[in-house]
């Protein structure tokens, strides 16, 4: 993934990721800095409280999750369309994104046995987080929501992204159709590329690998813009599009420009599945345990790489479907 002779890549998939290091590329002007911070919508009680949560590991771990509800909106009731979860290696130079299947099938707290995704719908980002934790034994340090929508101003902000499709195919709920090649997306375009799950072969388990590809481009457009109005109107439209816990202070987003710019390997994953099913009526995904302990245990123990090295199971983001 890392390409000799070429600077550092960045990941911007996290609202608050992305405002730090955006900052740390205009410059690093603490007024600046005070001013993109202070449009940074935070959510109170946002992290679980009281007993039973993991212990802290090594490096960080944020909670990211998309969906079509404005970030500022209440949670209750509405569903989370993307999870990942996002580790910062300890030593500094590492960074995965491991996506939880929305319609996973796991325990979640007080609900007995049921998707992934209706966990935020019962209680929110606290019952998530707990469910999270709960699945994976890894410690959520903090929590970003990405709304969709704020897909399309972030896209357009920086003039288009660029994505690479496999094989030529067809969405039919938007009815569009994606040749095989090389796609400029506008933000539109982009919005209906992260959506498509449909006529896909892995259904949404390919839908997540196109959310890590428009990721990564967006990453590597935002790296490559030297434009100051261009980055400025993108980090304003990432920060009306993001919440974030409450306990993300300017110094935690300071701190993240820092460590972000030391980046200089990052990679992709998807909990082991094992396969699908139908519980109570409902499609479901069923994880593989013992590959998903593994890969819960490699995060919590920071040694990701290896669990790659002998699992070869990092997404390409190159090229999808």
């Amino acid at each position: 993934m890392l390409e000799s002779g070429r600077r550092r890549r960045v990941l911007i998939g996290c609202g608050a990721l992305a405002v730090g290091a955006l900052l740390l590329l205009g410059g690093g002007a603490y007024l600046l800095q005070r001013a993109y911070d202070g449009q940074v919508r935070r959510i109170a009680g946002a992290l679980p409280e009281g007993k039973g949560r993991p212990a802290s590991g090594r490096g960080e771990n944020w909670l990211l999750i998309g969906s079509d509800r404005r970030a500022d909106q209440p949670s209750m009731g509405a569903r989370a369309d993307t999870i990942m979860l996002v580790h910062l290696a300890g030593r500094g130079d590492r960074l995965s994104v491991a996506a939880l299947p929305r319609d996973a099938y796991v325990a979640v707290p007080g609900h007995g046995t049921t998707k992934i995704n209706a966990a935020f719908a019962y209680g929110g980002p606290p019952l998530l987080i707990r469910t999270v934790e709960q699945l994976t034994g890894v410690r959520v340090d903090h929590y970003a929501a990405l709304d969709f929508g704020g897909f399309v101003k972030m896209t357009d902000a920086l003039g288009g992204v660029d994505v690479t499709v496999a094989q030529k195919t067809h969405d039919p709920m938007h009815d569009r159709t994606w040749p095989a090649g090389r796609q400029h997306l506008n933000g539109v375009q982009a919005l209906d590329f992260v959506r498509q799950r449909w006529n896909l072969p892995g259904g949404d388990l390919d839908r997540i690998k196109r959310q890590q590809a428009f990721l990564h481009a967006l990453a590597d457009k935002a790296m490559d813009t030297r434009n100051p109005i261009r980055i400025d109107r993108f980090v304003r439209a990432t920060t009306r599009s993001v919440s974030v816990d409450d306990s993300v202070s300017s110094g935690t987003l300071r701190g993240l420009a820092r460590r972000l710019t030391r980046i200089s390997l990052m990679e992709y994953l998807t909990a082991p599945v094992a396969g699908t099913g139908t519980r109570a009526g409902q499609s479901v995904v069923l994880l593989d345990d013992g590959r998903a302990r593994e890969l819960f245990r490699a995060v919590r123990e920071d040694r990701i790489g290896d669990y790659v090295t002998r699992n070869g199971a990092a997404n390409a983001v190159d090229s999808v479907r």
